[in-house]
C-alpha cells in the first residue's frame, strides 16, 4: 500500500512538473511585399494596385494573406506563436487584415506598427498573443545615414511589454538596407543601422545586464558579415555565455549548401536571424532557450523546384513581374522559448 502511494505521488509530481514548463514560438518573417490594392500618393506603391505593372487586385492580396496565415498557423503546429514579426508589409491595415479577415482571425492577435519613411512604403510589424504577451512600451528608432542626410531607410521597431503578467522582453523588429548595389557598396548602410541598434540595445543593458532582449528580422547581411558580428557583437552561443552580449542563435546555419532564409544564384544563404541577449540563455531563468530551439520552417508548401540551379527554392509570390501565386522569396525562422513557472 505505501508503495502504491508512494507511486501514485510520484506520477502527480511528474504530471504536475511537466506542466510547469510550456514551449512558446517567437517566428520572424520577411512575407514578400504585402500591399493593399489602394494607391499612397506619398510612396512609390503603384506597381501593387489594380492598373500597375503587377495587376495587384483584391484577390491576390486576399490569397496572399491566406498564404501568410497558413504559414504562421504551421509553425505553431496548432499553438499560434506568441510573438510575429514581419518584414516587408505596407502598412497597419495589411496588419488589421492579417489578424481580423485572414484565418488568424481566431487567435487573438493584435499588432503594433509606425509607418517608416522607406520610398516605397514598406515597413515592419509587430503580431503578438493578446493573452500572453501585453505591450507597455512601443517607438520606432530612426536610422538615420551620417553620410546622406536624404537617405531613407525602414525604421527599426521596439516593443518592450511583459510575458504572462511577469517578465519583461525587450522586441526589436528589423529590415535593414538592401544589397542594392552590391554587398560592399551598400554595406556603410547596414553598418549604421546595426550601430543605431547597438546603441539601443546597450543602453538597456547598462539599465538592466540580465534584460530579456530578442532581436529579429530581416538584415540582408550573413551571420559573419561586419553589422552582425562586428558591431553587435552576436556570436554563436556555443559557450561561455555572458548576460550582457547578443547571441545569434542562426549563426549555426552558416554555410550549409542544403538550407537558409533566402536563395540566390542558386546557393542558400542566411539573412533573417533571431538575436538574443544572454539572459535568455540562461537555464535557470524563467524564460529560457537553447541553440537547438532556433529552427529554419521549410515545409515543402514554402518550397519549389528549382530548375535552373537544382534542388529547392524559396515558393515566392512574383518572379520579377510574373505572378507565380506563392508564398515569398524568404522562408521563415523561429524559436521555442521555454516558459518555466516558479511554483508546482
Amino acid at each position: 500500500m505505501k508503495k502504491l502511494s508512494f507511486l501514485l505521488i510520484l506520477t502527480l509530481f511528474f504530471a504536475t512538473y511537466s506542466f510547469s514548463q510550456t514551449q512558446f514560438s517567437i517566428v520572424s518573417y520577411n512575407v514578400e511585399n504585402l500591399f493593399d490594392c489602394e494607391n499612397d500618393s506619398l510612396t512609390n506603391d503603384d506597381e501593387y494596385t489594380p492598373t500597375g505593372k503587377r495587376g495587384w487586385g483584391y484577390g491576390k492580396y486576399k490569397n496572399k494573406l491566406a498564404r501568410i496565415a497558413k504559414t504562421i498557423t504551421a509553425i505553431g503546429q496548432g499553438k499560434p506563436p506568441i510573438i510575429v514579426g514581419l518584414c516587408e508589409i505596407e502598412n497597419a491595415k495589411v496588419l488589421n487584415d492579417l489578424v481580423k479577415y485572414s484565418p488568424l482571425k481566431n487567435f487573438n492577435y493584435s499588432f503594433v506598427h509606425y509607418d517608416s519613411p522607406d520610398r516605397r512604403g514598406i515597413d515592419v510589424g509587430f503580431l503578438y498573443q493578446k493573452n500572453i504577451f501585453k505591450p507597455h512600451f512601443s517607438r520606432p528608432i530612426k536610422v538615420v545615414f551620417e553620410f546622406d542626410s536624404k537617405g531613407k531607410t525602414r525604421d527599426i521597431l521596439h516593443v518592450a511589454g511583459t510575458l504572462l503578467g511577469k517578465d519583461t522582453l525587450h522586441v526589436f523588429v528589423c529590415h535593414f538596407p538592401s544589397r542594392l548595389g552590391g554587398e560592399l557598396e551598400s554595406e556603410h548602410k547596414r553598418l549604421n543601422a546595426a550601430s543605431t541598434l547597438k546603441n539601443t540595445v546597450d543602453s538597456i543593458l547598462s539599465v538592466n545586464e540580465k534584460a530579456n532582449i530578442v532581436i529579429m528580422g530581416d538584415f540582408n547581411d550573413y551571420p559573419d558579415n561586419n553589422s552582425l558580428k562586428m558591431v553587435l557583437g552576436a556570436t554563436d552561443p556555443i559557450s561561455d555565455i555572458d548576460s550582457k552580449k547578443l547571441y545569434n542563435l542562426f549563426y549555426q546555419y552558416l554555410d550549409n549548401p542544403n538550407i537558409g532564409t533566402h536563395k540566390y544564384a542558386g546557393e542558400w544563404g542566411v539573412l533573417d536571424h533571431i538575436l538574443v541577449s544572454g539572459n535568455l540563455l540562461n537555464s535557470e531563468n524563467r524564460w529560457s532557450l537553447t541553440r537547438e530551439d532556433a529552427k529554419i520552417f521549410a515545409p515543402d508548401f514554402l518550397l519549389e523546384d528549382d530548375s535552373k540551379n537544382f534542388g529547392k527554392k524559396p515558393f515566392r509570390t512574383y518572379i520579377g513581374y510574373r505572378y507565380n501565386d506563392g508564398f515569398s522569396d524568404h522562408l521563415p525562422i523561429f524559436i521555442n522559448i521555454t516558459y518555466r513557472k516558479d511554483e508546482f
